[in-house]
């Protein structure tokens, strides 16, 4: 077969290619536009569980998600420097936010913080107009309270 042998031009099989290569690149930049939007989640899942825990005054179950150690109770030792009687000052009725009625995870942005990579929280608490800002490590998603 040479040059001169060509196959004749079919306009339909044209279109069709142009209309499966339009949808494939659209396809492409919707997912990547829902993995950049959601980057975030796990981080995001975490706090909320956090807060659905105190929501739901089960401190226990939200002091083990705040250092992500299910098993906290059998080596309470392990964390001297907050420990559970701190914890439930700080989140517990008579704590900042006082008895969490209610909570809404607002966004999330990563950083660089603390010597490594995290994820700052921003969490809207029984409709207050100030904002709880928490932050969890990338690598083990621990909780912290933001400080910023």
């Amino acid at each position: 077969m040479t040059l001169l042998d060509a196959q004749p031009y079919d306009a339909a099989r044209a279109r069709h290619r142009k209309i499966v290569i339009t949808l494939s690149v659209v396809f492409v930049i919707i997912l990547a536009a829902l993995a950049w939007f959601n980057r975030n989640w796990p981080e995001e899942h975490a706090v909320d569980k956090f807060f659905t825990a105190i929501q739901n005054k089960d401190y226990e179950t939200a002091y083990s998600i705040y250092f992500n150690d299910p098993g906290w109770r059998q080596h309470p030792q392990k964390y001297p420097q907050y420990s559970y009687a701190d914890f439930y000052r700080d989140w517990g009725p008579g704590g900042e936010w006082g008895l969490v009625k209610s909570h809404k995870i607002y966004g999330s942005a990563n950083t660089k913080n603390f010597g490594g990579g995290g994820v700052v929280v921003e969490v809207i608490v029984n409709e207050r107009s100030e904002h709880a800002r928490m932050f969890v490590e990338k690598s083990n998603k621990t909780l912290t309270v933001y400080p910023y």
